[in-house]
């Protein structure tokens, strides 16, 4: 299999001068950078409302459905359409900037000429029907009135600490960042210890999660844990987290997304070890808030210290106010000067003793960077998803530590990259790839015991990408739907897999007249056709799963399936990485005489399709079209060995 990805791969990951490397990773950070600016800033100034929407960068026929106090201040801004329908696949997930606009023109180029720049915040949560966002303040009445669009603008901050990251990078000379740079890109070999025995603290650990446990703790330098769909990594990763801080390690966690981050935040918090989560509360899930930063210093017995501080200083403003007399007017300044001071002093000191008394602080690669951290240095860096964190992202919390594992599976998505220079000149491959490709046995261990799919599903994935290695745990190797409660017997009850061809059918692919989705409404129709007859099978709406490459087919199923109600998720792949469902249907959507198979070239992007199953999985494809795709042509093939291959015509 000659992948694209694996070829550059391949030719990113030969030994580079390290001053060569990065001033490489800078220009093209500086591209991407460059390319995402215009984009955003071309299309909204360029596009109409459907156009953008189409492309995910905004959400269009919005009303302010509630409004409410945040952690810090801030105000909870919940937004549903106003016509009651779900929210359309968008490029807007918790963390990400918006801005809110009136959706009527006229009303935008009013607040245009009166200067009012839209007021932005930070997204928080995303349901299938809503999208909050924090604000630092209360929405004008102005922006409540009509419907409004939210727009996802860029944001400068993640590239800012990337270049400072690299910056400080090349000016290592000596010291443990220069040596750990000239180990990570190739210059010298990394180190391990004894290889001492170990005991992990969670007995349910299988043997090649102890043994990644165990390899990491043993490094000097780095060691990679590579963990494909369903084997349970972030246990694994928690598990080292916890041997590290109890061996009295500083841990730095870390992950490219607030999610990521979040997750292992939870795990964590269940376990006993203290943790801090850095970060702007709005960024985090609700059930982490109370492990933030922010919370931790609000509840801090210092900080109420400051509150007596703040309400004295509040007594000398009113006094201030009333005060004539310049001397005396003087002397309040100077006096409230200083116990602004003591503010500062005491709430400094409280973020300084949470962050002392943490075994373990959690943040995004980005916020690592956070100047509550920048004087503070680590033991060991873990990055979790590190296959998906750009590389000069991953050096902001290396450059704080003395060693670094990470974890991930390169065999899934990878990072986003906007800019196609950027993409070409290897910005798209990770730490993780480069680190696999050139030493990969030596510096890494597999995790093989997957507890997510019926081995039928499984076996594919594991042939083509993980060498054959990886094993269903007996719990979920046989399962199958009929085993679930209250479920009628069937041929998908009794079935864990198959493929659909629509060949010489006429399900022809279209591009959507707004953008250049594509979408297949034949393929959607049947589709609905297999959800139904999951949802008459007993099953529960949220445990089936809709996922096709595109968002324009996203939008065709969803209209499609809205009787069925909104617990039937419907997303794209990307959108649906690191989820899992009981039964999943998959519409390949692409179907022309050219033999074009856009992002279904990328097998990575197949494979996480296919792995978000755990008792079902359909695929619908025109084997005509998708089947020039060998790694695709390979499933056909398995399926057709399992006797789980089907004519669309048998089902008319």
């Amino acid at each position: 299999m000659k992948a694209a990805a694996t070829r550059v791969t391949r030719e990113f990951s030969s030994v580079e001068q390290p001053d060569a490397w990065i001033r490489r990773m800078l220009a093209l950070i500086d591209l991407e950078r460059a390319a995402e600016v215009e984009e955003t800033g071309r299309l909204l100034d360029q596009s109409s409302g459907a156009q953008l929407e189409a492309r995910g960068l905004s959400i269009l026929r919005l009303a302010v459905a509630e409004e409410e106090a945040a952690l810090g201040g801030r105000v909870l801004v919940t937004f549903e359409k106003t016509t009651g329908e779900l929210l359309p696949p968008a490029r807007m997930q918790p963390g990400d900037i918006v801005r809110v606009v009136p959706q009527n023109p006229a009303d935008a180029r009013r607040d245009a000429r009166a200067s009012a720049a839209p007021p932005t915040g930070i997204v928080w949560k995303r349901t299938p029907r809503s999208i909050a966002v924090a604000f630092d303040d209360t929405l004008e009445e102005s922006a409540g009135e009509g419907a409004l669009r939210l727009d996802r603008v860029a944001n400068d901050i993640t590239y800012r600490r990337m270049r400072g990251a690299l910056e400080r990078l090349a000016g290592a000379r000596s010291g443990r960042p220069a040596q750990l740079r000239d180990i990570l890109l190739g210059e010298r070999a990394p180190r391990f210890g004894a290889g001492g025995s170990f005991a992990p603290s969670n007995a349910r650990l299988n043997p090649a999660q102890a043994e990644a446990v165990r390899f990491a703790l043993d490094a000097q330098d780095a060691a990679l844990i590579h963990g494909p769909p369903g084997t349970g990594k972030t246990t694994t990763v928690a598990e080292l987290i916890k041997e590290a801080a109890a061996r009295r390690e500083r841990v730095l966690a870390t992950a490219p997304s607030n999610v990521a981050v979040d997750n292992m935040t939870e795990t964590l918090a269940g376990s006993g070890v203290r943790v801090v989560r850095v970060g702007h509360p709005a960024r985090l899930l609700p059930g982490v808030v109370a492990l933030s930063l922010d919370a931790q210093v609000a509840s801090h017995p210092l900080t109420k210290a400051a509150r007596d501080v703040r309400r004295e200083l509040a007594r000398m403003l009113k006094r201030l106010r009333r005060e004539r007399d310049r001397t005396a007017r003087r002397a309040l300044r100077d006096a409230m000067r200083g116990l602004r001071g003591e503010i500062d002093e005491i709430e400094a000191a409280a973020v300084k003793a949470v962050l002392d008394g943490a075994d373990v602080i959690l943040a995004t690669c980005a916020g690592a960077d956070d100047a509550v951290l920048a004087r503070r240095e680590f033991d060991l860096a873990v990055i979790d998803e590190a296959a998906q964190a750009l590389e000069p992202a991953c050096w902001i919390p290396i450059l704080k530590s003395r060693r670094v594992v990470l974890a991930g599976d390169h065999r899934q998505l990878p990072p986003t990259i906007i800019s196609r220079e950027a993409e070409r000149g290897g910005l798209g491959v990770t730490l993780f790839d480069r680190l696999m490709a050139r030493a990969g046995p030596a510096l890494s261990r597999l995790l093989t015991t997957q507890y997510r799919m019926h081995r039928a599903i499984m076996e594919y994935p594991s042939r083509m990408l993980y060498e054959g290695r990886l094993e269903a745990d007996a719990a979920v190797a046989g399962h199958l739907l009929r085993d679930l409660p209250g479920i009628a017997r069937s041929e998908f009850a009794e079935t864990p897999l198959r493929f659909i061809d629509t060949a010489g059918c006429g399900y022809d692919e279209e591009t959507e007249p707004e953008g250049e989705s594509k979408a297949n409404a034949g393929e959607a129709d049947l589709a609905a056709r297999m959800v139904e007859d999951l949802a008459a099978l007993g099953l529960p709406a949220g445990a089936i799963g809709v996922i096709t490459p595109y968002s324009a087919q996203v939008r065709a199923l969803r209209d499609r399936l809205a009787a069925l109600g909104p617990d039937i998720e419907v997303d794209t792949v990307d959108g649906f990485q690191g989820r899992e469902k009981e039964a999943l249907v998959i519409s390949l959507v692409r179907s022309n005489d050219r033999g074009e198979v856009g992002f279904l070239a990328d097998v990575r992007r197949m494979n996480v399709a296919i792995t978000r199953a755990r008792r079902h999985l359909t695929v619908i494809g025109d084997s005509a079209t998708v089947a020039r795709e060998p790694f695709i042509a390979g499933f056909i093939a398995h399926c057709e060995s399992q006797g789980a291959y089907r004519s669309a015509w048998e089902l008319r």
